[in-house]
């Protein structure tokens, strides 16, 4: 599936600098270029770099380094061109409007990838991991994106539908010969792969909670009553005066947010209005939206101090979960201000061993809280060797293979006919295909390479 456009756009960011790469592909991408080029780009070798003048008519335009990828060998599938120029605005404006002008169209988002989608060169969720790569802000989401796109989920799911549908076409087959009572299909056979399917198809659905955790960051909430420290703890960790800090109570009357990378990971911290009983109409809005923020968070950190020691916390701590809508929250209890706390208050605070205590005021202990985050971060990981899925697309084409594969095995259990079975079979392999693409809909493809980049 080879368009016969010959597209062009610049694939390095936009603005000044060194240099700027201007890609060219289609059918026409060489004898284009080479209007504009003081070589003949059909005597050159493939994949080899050639020095040369971009002309614009009479005149030099810049000195330039074009590599051309012939026959099919390159990204795209097509014949491609590269030219390296130098990173002017004004050049690389020019250059394009030469490539137009002789014959090219401005790429669309994406476009570069979805013809290697449409080429061959890469699967449906191969593409999906360029965009995710470039896009990648810690080195857990860089890392899932590489591994996705050598293949990763694509191998694991290509061998599930492979097998799914070599059983479904010998059910079907028995079909031709039904008035001979004949069976192809080792039904015990089946069932035990059925069962090996769905576990991996099960492990790859629990993946998503930390594939989507690295791919999107983790937002974390910090919450808790007025003056207990929230926006001084949020400075800690960032190592930055991002939150006013105050003895007035209600200072933080909006969520301030900021991210940081920890280990690999990216967190997103919100500091949020204290949470009281309050007349003032302004404050009021502020506690509200802190309780939108903190259902919105996969992690709490709920801060107390020692005027709650003395109180008892557990009513305290389960008061608030109350509130909280999301049952997949994870509430972390942190006590500040622990360097003030009474000989009477340390031996009160005991009997909660997993409460973590601090002091944000003299940076103790901050590092403790960091461990926390990366640690229920990490318990979401099966296995370290085990494919990670980070997209919702994928996600959701699982969760229905799943519950085709569900009905396939109540199917087996009830006698159900083999033609209703087949159908399950195939109408799990389908939800499957989705994934790699094997199944697709322009709706789908369009809705995946309008989010990348124009030049990619």
């Amino acid at each position: 599936m080879i368009s016969q456009d010959t597209i062009c756009a610049l694939s390095t960011p936009s603005g000044s600098g060194a240099i700027g790469i201007v890609r060219v592909s289609g059918p026409d991408a060489i004898s284009i270029v080479n209007t504009i080029f003081s070589k003949d780009l059909t005597k050159v070798e493939s994949h080899k770099a050639t020095y040369g003048i971009i002309k614009k008519k009479e005149e030099d335009l810049d000195e330039v380094v074009v590599i051309a990828y012939k026959e099919g060998k390159s990204y795209t599938g097509e014949d491609l061109v590269e030219i390296n120029c130098h990173g002017s605005s004004f050049v690389i404006n020019e250059l394009l409007m030469l490539l137009i002008r002789e014959g090219c169209r401005s790429a669309e988002p994406g476009e570069f990838t979805q013809r290697a989608f449409l080429n061959g060169k890469l699967d449906l969720s191969q593409a999906e991991a360029v965009g995710d790569l470039i896009a990648s802000k810690s080195a857990k989401a860089h890392d899932v994106a590489m591994k996705q796109m050598r293949g990763g989920v694509s191998n694991e799911i290509a061998d599930l539908r492979e097998k799914l549908l070599n059983f479904a076409s010998l059910m079907e087959l028995e079909l031709d010969f039904g008035e001979e009572d004949v069976e192809f299909a080792d039904r015990t056979q089946f069932k035990s792969l059925l069962a090996e399917i769905q576990l991996k198809v099960q492990s790859l659905i629990q993946s998503f909670a930390y594939g989507n955790a690295v791919k999107n960051g983790v937002p974390v909430a910090i919450v808790g009553s007025p003056n207990v420290g929230k926006s001084t703890l949020l400075n800690r960790l960032l190592n930055e005066e991002k939150a006013i800090v105050s003895n007035i109570a209600g200072t933080t009357r909006d969520a301030i947010e900021d991210e940081m990378v920890i280990k690999g990971i990216t967190f997103r911290f919100i500091d949020t209005a204290g949470l009281r009983e309050t007349e003032d109409q302004i404050e009021s809005i502020g506690i509200e939206r802190s309780y939108k923020k903190a259902n919105e968070a996969k992690i709490i950190l709920f801060l107390i101090d020692e005027r709650d020691v003395e109180l008892n916390i557990t009513d305290i701590i389960d008061n608030f979960k109350e509130k909280i809508l999301g049952k997949d929250i994870q509430v972390v209890t942190v006590l500040n201000k622990s360097d003030t706390l009474t000989k009477k208050q340390a031996i009160l605070l005991n009997e909660y061993p997993n409460i973590l205590r601090i002091s944000a005021k003299e940076n103790q202990n901050i590092e403790q809280i960091k461990d926390k985050l990366l640690q229920l971060v990490e318990s979401l990981k099966l296995d370290d060797n085990a494919t990670v899925i980070s997209n919702i697309r994928h996600y959701e084409s699982l969760s229905k293979a799943q519950e085709a594969l569900n009905r396939i095995e109540e199917g087996f259990e009830v006698n159900l006919s083999s033609d209703l079975i087949a159908m399950d079979i195939r109408q799990a392999s389908h939800y499957l295909g989705e994934i790699t693409g094997k199944i697709s809909t322009d709706d789908i493809l369009g809705n995946i390479f309008a989010n990348f980049c124009i030049g990619k």
